[in-house]
């Protein structure tokens, strides 16, 4: 079963200043670390101890069945 994550971004003040959201699909917690550990900035490498604390605490929602050959990726981001 895949999930639609919206993980809250992780980079904080004053690198991003307001924050902001990143949308992904994944099986589960891992994966969706994973694929945002490759999504994200080089730069940001300093702040990736944070991004696992964020996927866990992140709203999640079942996909349909059909969505499971679904690639695991992120969809779409927001940050600042």
């Amino acid at each position: 079963m895949k999930y639609l994550y919206l993980v809250d971004y992780w980079v904080p003040f004053p690198s991003s200043e307001y924050g902001g959201v990143v949308s992904v699909i994944a099986e589960n917690d891992n994966e969706c670390h994973d694929v945002l550990l490759e999504w994200r900035d080089e730069c940001e490498d300093s702040h990736d101890g944070r991004i696992m604390e964020n996927v866990s605490r992140s709203l999640r929602f079942a996909l349909d069945s059909i969505h499971d050959d679904e690639e695991s990726r992120v969809v779409d981001s927001f940050t600042t």
